[in-house]
């Protein structure tokens, strides 16, 4: 066990204006998946351009932050809502949903899809590995924001908080659904797969790894357990993600359409 020291969650101060620690982990999130997209565009078989590519991370981030931003006061504070409208634009106050930032993220891409001439299936399959890095590195701002703490246990790799042992859960998520995640996506896509296959893959895995880890981390104060005091709110919204993940997948090999992103 180790204990919490409680780090300034604020990198760098510059006057009144004041650079986070999970600020800086989204733009990291952003720029890794910009240089991976690049490196599979560079590729002698891939159908992507540079330019693409950059518009693409540009939707992306708007898609993320638009979703993240809006589903977290859906999901988990529709009371804060109510109560102050305006504090949907304070992102800087924290709360942003996964769930809310992948919904985002699929408009926004279904937008560049029609814009640029692509199959929205293409687009998604393209961009399945991308986000995987950014997943972590958020998490890792949670750890340092010291929030979205587990349960408390006693396994030996506990952190001590305030004198009591918990899991670590933003760090568990740091791990699958950003190392693991991106290692499996990045080795799935390294070579032609069926299309839909890549995202039927991400939304099983990501839903799988976020399923199981709710069952150490606590829920949020203001939704708690939803059913049988172990079902949570993550778990509510990733079961639909694996079995449509499921679906796409079973359904990318039977009709077993070559992807588009490759000549």
């Amino acid at each position: 066990m180790f204990v919490y020291s409680n780090p300034d969650p604020i990198a760098v101060s510059l006057g009144p204006l004041h650079v986070r620690w999970y600020g800086l982990m989204y733009l990291l999130g952003f720029v890794a998946a910009w240089w991976l997209a690049r490196r599979r565009a560079a590729r002698p078989d891939s159908t992507w351009t540079p330019t693409e590519v950059d518009d693409l991370i540009f939707y992306s981030a708007v898609g993320t932050i638009l979703g993240g931003r809006l589903g977290w006061m859906l999901f988990y504070g529709t009371e804060r809502l109510f109560e102050d409208p305006l504090s949907v634009l304070r992102i800087w106050e924290g709360g942003m949903s996964f769930h809310g930032g992948l919904i985002g993220v699929l408009v926004a891409l279904a937008l560049f899809a029609s814009r640029r001439g692509k199959r929205i299936a293409d687009v998604f399959d393209f961009t399945a590995p991308l986000p995987a890095i950014g997943f972590g590195a958020g998490r890792i701002g949670n750890f340092i924001n010291g929030e979205l703490w587990g349960k408390p246990t006693d396994v030996p790799w506990a952190v001590v908080v305030d004198g009591v042992a918990l899991h670590a859960s933003q760090l568990y998520e740091a791990f699958l659904e950003g190392l693991v995640l991106f290692a499996v996506l990045w080795w799935f896509t390294s070579r032609p797969r069926p299309r839909l296959a890549p995202s039927g893959l991400f939304l099983v895995c990501y839903g799988a790894f976020r399923c199981a880890i709710e069952f150490v981390r606590v829920p949020d104060a203001n939704r708690g357990y939803l059913l049988f005091d172990w079902v949570t709110m993550g778990q509510v919204l990733s079961l639909p993600m694996i079995l449509i993940g499921l679906w796409m997948l079973a359904a990318a090999y039977r009709r077993n359409e070559p992807s588009g992103n490759y000549r």
